[in-house]
């Protein structure tokens, strides 16, 4: 039942109106943003699309000038039996919608309409739905409409006879399988960047209303595009970080989507070249070169890189297996070699050198090294750096000393400097008599010790390497010899104390510069006088000549009184004796001698020569044997070999069973079991035939 007429009543806000004064001052939109202007209600508003203009008329006709115009997202009102705005009647207004927007591709779509009295819908003003009654209850109508691509206008009219009022209205793609058959339009507007070795690929949006997104695609110049797309996005923009840096051509397309999955064209290829920086493959076949001879020159091959952009090779050398590719090591020049070969000389320095090869491009992008080729021998023929600068010669109480300055220049195979010696001066390309004093010396100095005085010599000095070969030599150095007769001073703090194997004799250090070694004297009384003879070197047999401070005179403790001089002696001999002020200090062995009734009784045995030497940790007790019997006919037959034990006063047998008498006579005992750092006694005596046993002859031994 239609209602009757009820005075209008004004109406609020609408949730999504702009309401606009009738008259005066109006609300606005422009670009979405509403501003303020003055003139009538209808020119005042601008409604960006997709929003609908709406104007509010007091009639059902459309006609006169609108009482209100606003924007409105969406067709959706129910106002019952309440006025639409205020200055309009609740009953016989008409509310028109419009809006005009780019469909893009167009397509199908659903247009539903509702109302309770009269609502029209036109698309370009071509009318696609009709329900215009006065009506009590709301109908409804859906209608499938085609829209074409690009810009139309949509326009809804609606009025209100009497009685309540509501309408409604949406439009919207349809999607379903078999319907959409409409690719969206190619985007427009693309465009390219390249920066940082990134591409951004931009593009204006869609106007599609079932747009679901883009697809991007790339492809290397002179292939097409693949199937794959790179990337899908919603947003209109997308930057590629996997662009690879090797100076090749990209082009790329993005293609719009609809939600039915439908693909449009691509658009218009955007290209960029990239920057290359994508090193070329190493050099293969290096390693394939080598040789077991030594070489003065290389000729190395390898295999050519088919990299289209590849300008050479560049070559590297070193003396060890990990060749790195610095510019130290650069020995193919700094151009590229264009060729896929390289001969060039070898340093003759005795070294074992490893070559390695990079492949350049036209970009300056430069490969790893290969793999590194087999080692090449070279002869050491090249002089050290080193040269002793500004020698010179000053002879002294120690000899004739050169110094020079240390050689600013330096060599990894420097082994020291030669010194030589010469009655001549050096003439180089002259044959001449040369003395190699000394070599290998470290420093910047060395001292000749002892030339010969009254001779002039002349000496220079030449750095060596481990091959031999001899750089610069030093200046000529001439100097005539005087030599010295004057003995070092007395050997101070002299100090002898007796022990179970020996004496042990310490002395200060003398301060001579002349000073070569000491050497011990040892001294006897002998009918009231003191008699002295060097110790002697068991090695050299001559007298021992003692580098240090201290010395353990290895003799038997037997009680004996005995005297001791230290002489220092220089490089000439000269040194002091016992009569001429060197110092002399006296000490009574310690007594460790066996009882004088021990048995076997030290009466003597049929020896020619007894006598125990001391042997790391055992002795060697020899002798010789004559004659073959004795007076009375008895011949020997062995021999028993005894050792003093301190402990229980008794001469220890060590012979299980006599030492067989040897042919020719001599023959000797080694004491395994030695006692260490004491003084051990041995007597031996001789078995003759009958059973009986000669009388014992008695040696010492001092162990350490």
């Amino acid at each position: 039942m239609k209602r009757s007429i009820r005075p209008r009543a004004a109406e609020p806000l609408g949730r999504r109106t702009v309401q606009a004064l009738a008259a005066g001052v109006v609300l606005a939109t422009a670009g979405g943003l509403l501003t303020v202007t003055a003139g009538t209600a209808e020119a005042a508003v601008n409604c960006a699309s997709p929003v609908f203009k709406r104007t509010f008329y007091a009639n059902t006709g459309f006609s006169g000038t609108p009482r209100k115009t606003d924007c409105d997202s969406a067709v959706d009102e129910n106002w019952g039996t309440r006025a639409p705005a205020s200055g309009l009647p609740a009953d016989h207004f008409g509310v028109r919608w419009a809006v005009t927007r780019d469909f893009g591709s167009g397509g199908p779509f659903s247009f539903a309409a509702s109302a309770r009295d009269g609502i029209r819908v036109y698309v370009d003003g071509v009318r696609r739905i009709d329900l215009w009654q006065n009506v009590s209850t709301t109908r409804s109508k859906s209608v499938n409409v085609t829209i074409p691509s690009g810009v139309h206008t949509l326009r809804i009219d609606y009025v209100n006879w009497t009685g309540a009022a509501n309408v409604k209205f949406a439009y919207q793609p349809r999607t379903s399988p078999g319907v959409d058959t409409v690719k969206p339009l190619a985007p427009a507007g693309a465009s390219l960047s390249y920066s940082s070795y990134n591409a951004r690929f931009s593009w204006a949006r869609n106007k599609e209303m079932d747009l679901a997104g883009y697809r991007v695609y790339r492809r290397l110049t002179g292939t097409p595009y693949g199937s794959r797309p790179l990337a899908t996005t919603t947003s209109t923009s997308y930057t590629d970080t996997s662009l690879p840096r090797n100076g090749a051509v990209y082009y790329y397309e993005v293609r719009a989507v609809d939600k039915r999955g439908n693909e449009s064209t691509g658009t218009a290829d955007k290209g960029v070249t990239t920057a290359d920086r994508t090193a070329p493959a190493a050099p293969r076949g290096v390693d394939r070169n080598w040789s077991m001879e030594y070489l003065d020159n290389v000729d190395l091959d390898w295999d050519a890189n088919t990299e289209p952009d590849i300008v050479g090779y560049r070559v590297y050398r070193s003396t060890g297996r990990l060749v790195a590719a610095t510019a130290a090591n650069l020995v193919s020049g700094s151009a590229p070699l264009t060729s896929s070969w390289y001969y060039g000389p070898l340093p003759k320095t005795g070294d074992r050198y490893y070559y390695v090869v990079t492949a350049v491009d036209k970009h300056g992008n430069e490969s790893a090294p290969s793999v590194v080729s087999q080692g090449f021998e070279t002869r050491d023929e090249t002089p050290p750096n080193e040269t002793a600068l500004n020698a010179r010669a000053v002879e002294s109480e120690a000899g004739v000393t050169l110094t020079w300055d240390k050689s600013e220049a330096t060599t990894d195979d420097f082994v020291g400097y030669r010194v030589y010696r010469s009655l001549k001066p050096r003439t180089p390309g002259k044959s001449m008599e040369v003395e190699r004093v000394y070599e290998y010396v470290q420093g910047t100095s060395f001292t000749d010790p002892a030339p010969q005085p009254g001779v002039t010599y002349y000496y220079w000095v030449v750095a060596a390497d481990r091959a031999g070969c001899l750089g610069t030599p030093s200046a000529t150095m001439g100097v005539r010899v005087q030599g010295n007769t004057t003995a070092p001073p007395t050997v101070t703090g002299m100090t002898a104390t007796p022990k179970e194997n020996g004496v042990s004799l310490d002395w200060n250090a003398v301060d001579d510069p002349g000073l070569d070694h000491y050497e011990i004297l040892r001294g006897t009384l002998v009918d009231g006088n003191w008699t002295y003879k060097p110790l002697v070197d068991p090695v050299t047999l001559r007298a021992w000549q003692i580098a240090g401070t201290h010395h353990d005179d290895r003799v038997p403790a037997d009680g004996e009184q005995v005297r001791y001089s230290v002489v220092a002696v220089d490089q000439y001999g000269n040194a002091l004796t016992p009569d001429s002020g060197a110092a002399v200090t006296d000490v009574t062995e310690v007594d460790l001698n066996p009882d004088a009734d021990a048995t076997p009784a030290a009466t003597g045995a049929p020896l020619t020569s007894f006598a125990a030497q001391w042997q790391g940790d055992s002795s060697w007790v020899s002798w010789i044997l004559s004659p073959a019997a004795d007076e009375g006919g008895r011949k020997a037959t062995g021999l028993n070999v005894y050792r003093w034990n301190p402990a229980t006063h008794v001469f220890d047998k060590l012979t299980a069973t006599p030492v067989e008498r040897p042919g020719g006579g001599s023959g000797g005992y080694a004491d395994m079991h030695l006692p260490q750092g004491t003084t051990s006694f041995y007597r031996v005596t001789v078995v003759f035939d009958d059973g009986t046993e000669s009388g014992a002859g008695q040696t010492a031994v001092a162990a350490r």
